[in-house]
């Protein structure tokens, strides 16, 4: 269960700062985050489990996932919208901000 005090605290944090996070400090990481983000061609938010995304070293700006047809998909992180840890959202990007 996160605390109401964690997502106040989480909604300053920088985008790549809270994903370093999950990705290295392990006791912070437990439970199952989802990333909501902004596709262009749907023009909508889509949210997918962290575990399916990856961070490429040559380009730190960025995740890469892979969709249900094998297509791979390079998203850069102002893109993302929204975090999740065990279905409440930790994060958002306010309306309006790119980045």
């Amino acid at each position: 269960m996160v605390s109401r005090k964690a997502v106040v605290i989480m909604r300053t944090v920088p985008i790549h700062e809270l994903l370093n996070r999950i990705r290295w400090d392990a006791e912070f990481a437990h439970g199952n985050f989802e990333l909501g983000y902004f596709d262009r061609v749907e023009e909508r938010i889509i949210v997918v489990p962290f575990a399916e995304i990856s961070f490429p070293r040559e380009d730190p700006q960025a995740f890469r996932l892979v969709d249900g047809e094998g297509r791979i998909h390079r998203v850069p992180f102002h893109r993302v919208r929204e975090v999740y840890k065990d279905g409440q959202r930790i994060w958002h990007r306010p309306e309006g901000k790119a980045a």
